[in-house]
């Protein structure tokens, strides 16, 4: 057996890449890396294989001619073949991506398509480890922690593997000669405008003139951090479970025990955070959650954020809410006329129901969803609306009228959703705030005989 064939299967045993009847789509771009990488793996034999391929249409003929090496490729091992062609610069262009990032979300995406469609366990890439020591470098250059800077894992998102990660880019060449393996060559792989050709063409090669092991040692750097970056991601786990809950379409995380974090913790919860929130760490760097640390020290009790693909981060007394902006996160418009008991429906999936009922009891006995109304004191037609400012209402219990915004600022209800609390109103003044406290005016009096009960209720439809 060749040496590479041995190391590679070691790597796999040792990273759990695999198991015995996986079966694995082989990303194949028709360059050196991928045939080796199409080949070890036929050679290894345990899994059942299945070969795709995503043309960019970046290179003219050259394309052409790559989709027709690997659709001859996939027919010389007697492999299922799933190809497919792309505008990548276009796609770039239209989602506001550079060609490198472009290109990787079209081909991921594809890769995803074709192991829903044979229910593989795994998507096989070729990344090496001269790709590792690229990778390190690149993200030195961007500014990244010791995340970005443990480099390219062996596993990713559950199903991607690299099982090349072991291997130099030197052995590869050698095993492909050895095996006589031809290989397409990519001429925009020494187009420099690109930062990774400079970092392999330029900035690689004059490390070298320091330490010629270079890459070898950014390598091993990058696997100490990898080791590291597990340990950390466990103790973050840990507190972003202690602190971090789910408050409906929101991630909510507790303040004051989150200033008693270390500021290190503290940066790694709020990306756990963004992560949960928005699926994703797109764009986020150090400097945006810096903003979220500064706002979540902030003196103002209520304040907020936007960070990039409109995600916001809102501070609300003894929490900060991260979640995606959205019309319904700021508030949507309503005026709903209500002329006569029924049942109506609210934004967020809520009705309102109305029902002609007894007077209660003991009218001070309501829950913060349903209220007993005096209809003959607050008669139809009422008027269903979201808050205005300037609004005024005489909270129950009380005599004087009290500004509906500092009602919202005593009961600690967050300004994001302000505006999206129902209120209703008879002839024109404000009886109930719904969900939360009815009006002086609306409520049930001894001999009371004309009584309504109004309930916010869930949509089970």
């Amino acid at each position: 057996m060749h040496p590479l064939l041995q190391k590679v299967a070691r790597y796999i045993q040792e990273s759990e890449l695999l198991r015995g009847k996986d079966t694995v789509v082989v990303a194949v771009s028709g360059g050196a890396d991928s045939v080796a990488l199409l080949d070890i793996l036929s050679s290894l034999g345990e899994q059942r294989l299945v070969v795709a391929h995503l043309n960019h249409l970046l290179r003219g003929n050259d394309s052409d001619c790559d989709a027709a090496f690997v659709g001859g490729l996939a027919t010389q091992y007697g492999l299922p073949l799933e190809s497919r062609s792309i505008d990548v610069y276009r796609y770039s262009y239209e989602k506001r991506l550079s060609l490198e990032e472009g290109g990787r979300e079209a081909r991921y995406a594809w890769f995803d398509e074709v192991a829903a469609k044979y229910g593989a366990q795994a998507v096989a890439l070729g990344h090496h480890a001269d790709d590792q020591a690229e990778t390190v470098l690149m993200r030195l250059l961007r500014g990244a922690g010791t995340s970005g800077l443990s480099g390219i894992s062996p596993l990713s998102a559950g199903r991607y593997i690299r099982p090349l990660l072991c291997a130099r880019r030197v052995e590869i060449e050698e095993y492909l000669e050895n095996r006589n393996l031809s290989f397409r060559t990519d001429g925009s792989n020494t187009d420099t405008r690109f930062l990774r050709n400079r970092v392999r063409h330029e900035l690689l090669p004059f490390l070298e003139t320091f330490n010629p092991s270079i890459r070898d040692r950014l390598v091993g750097t990058a696997e100490i951090l990898s080791a590291d970056e597990a340990l950390l991601e466990d103790i973050t786990e840990k507190a972003f479970e202690r602190l971090a809950s789910a408050a409906g379409t929101r991630i909510a995380v507790d303040l004051p025990a989150l200033r008693t974090e270390l500021p290190g913790l503290r940066l790694r919860i709020y990306r756990g955070a963004i992560r949960t929130a928005k699926g994703n760490l797109a764009h986020i760097s150090l400097k945006h959650l810096r903003q979220i640390d500064e706002l979540a020290f902030s003196v103002k009790a209520n304040s907020s954020i936007t960070l990039p693909e409109n995600m916001t981060v809102t501070k609300h007394y003894q929490a900060l809410f991260f979640a995606p902006a959205s019309a319904h996160e700021a508030g949507e418009a309503l005026e709903l006329v209500i002329e006569a008991p029924g049942t109506y429906p609210l934004p967020g999936g809520k009705l309102l129901s109305v029902t002609r009922t007894e007077a209660p009891v003991n009218w001070k006995n309501q829950a913060p969803g349903r209220a007993y109304f005096d209809l003959d004191a607050v008669p139809f037609p009422w008027v269903v609306r979201t808050f205005r400012d300037g609004d005024r209402f005489t909270p129950l219990g009380m005599k004087g009228s009290k500004k509906v915004k500092d009602f919202f600022i005593d009961m600690k209800i967050p300004l994001s959703i302000r505006r999206k609390v129902p209120l209703v109103a008879s002839n024109g003044t404000i009886i109930w705030i719904a969900g939360f406290r009815l009006a002086e005016q609306a409520r049930v009096r001894v001999g009371t005989r004309n009584v309504v009960l109004a309930e916010t209720i869930d949509d089970e439809h």
